[in-house]
């Protein structure tokens, strides 16, 4: 941890400035536009909330590296449409009903919708950061093209890992890498190149975003079993009837024997949910460690995030950097 980090009352308030400043330029891109059959959907996901926490990202590393936050704006902007169109077509995929509380696009209109919706939001995010200024354009497309090709293979895996029973860990965490840590790594890569970071500063804050998404997505996984779906704004137990491979699953099966092993092998095999199939499997992976594993895998990573960007200037972007990471690892949605 960065020797200089002091945790600050007044981070919660700088955070939600900046988020204020996301949202504001999130509505710049969509306000007015038609046909509303592609953009009242877009509107619908972009209003309903969220962390914006990727966004912010992009913002902190920009000032991390002694950059002004506001050269920042129109590509954290196209990350957070990039996070949200993942979270559109994944929720096609997973056949999920509430998303941040409320219906999914697909449930609320329909898949053709949700389809769409979403490609429009890949063509707005790209026309958003192509308003960066900066001489480091061509350098943050290609980090922005290859977090987009990512988060795309990263999904296909996920999908993938549901129909194959021999899913190892080192399997899942390079899913991982790739559908949660690489848009979080490039939020914080990108950040940094319109900041004028140096290589050795850009590297850090890659490699504290890739470990910060690898803290995220166990949390994820960690919260769809024991979250509450108020908090969490999603139905809990969607991975257990999805049949995914999540770190909590794959560390149950190494430990797990008799009856709870066969019924977590049911799970894999797709057979039998019910409700109450969820509180078994609940109970399974508290007794069989997996809980404690899992944060502890969480805490871990988390260290090494903040480890990451040690060297960087101290500043009030770098501690509400250390912040944010410590914030997402005690979250509950």
């Amino acid at each position: 941890m960065n020797q200089n980090y002091q945790a600050s009352p007044n981070f919660d308030q700088v955070y939600n400035r900046y988020k204020v400043q996301v949202e504001q330029r999130l509505t710049s891109f969509i306000i007015g536009k038609k046909p509303s059959s592609v953009y009242e959907p877009i509107r619908y996901v972009l209003g309903s909330g969220g962390k914006r926490f990727r966004a912010v990202l992009v913002l902190l590393s920009c000032e991390a590296v002694g950059g002004k936050m506001s050269r920042a704006l129109d590509a954290a902007a196209a990350i957070e449409i990039l996070h949200n169109f993942t979270l559109v077509h994944d929720d096609v995929m997973d056949h999920a009903d509430l998303r941040r509380g409320i219906l999914t696009v697909h449930k609320k209109w329909d898949e053709n919708v949700a389809i769409l919706s979403g490609d429009e939001m890949i063509a707005q995010a790209y026309r958003a950061i192509l308003e960066t200024k900066s001489h480091r354009l061509e350098q943050i497309l290609d980090v922005y093209t290859d977090a987009l090709a990512q988060v795309c293979e990263g999904q296909g895996l996920d999908k993938e890992f549901e129909m194959r029973k021999n899913i190892t860990l080192n399997d899942y965490f390079q899913m991982i890498a790739k559908k949660t840590g690489r848009a979080i790594a490039a939020a914080v890569e990108i950040g940094a190149l319109i900041g004028g970071g140096t290589m050795q500063q850009v590297a850090a804050l890659r490699k504290y975003g890739e470990r910060l998404g690898k803290a995220f997505q166990i949390k994820d996984d960690m919260l769809d079993i024991i979250g509450d779906t108020k908090e969490f704004g999603k139905n809990i137990g969607g991975d257990i009837r999805e049949g995914k491979k999540t770190y909590l699953l794959l560390k149950a099966l190494e430990r797990a024997k008799g009856n709870d092993r066969k019924i977590l092998q049911a799970i894999i095999s797709g057979n039998g949910f019910t409700k109450s199939r969820i509180e078994q499997v609940r109970n399974i992976y508290e007794r069989s460690g997996a809980l404690d594993s899992a944060k502890r895998e969480m805490t871990r990573s988390t260290n090494q995030a903040q480890q990451a960007i040690i060297e960087l200037p101290s500043s009030r972007a770098v501690s509400m950097l250390i912040w944010l990471s410590h914030w997402l690892l005690g979250r509950s949605s």
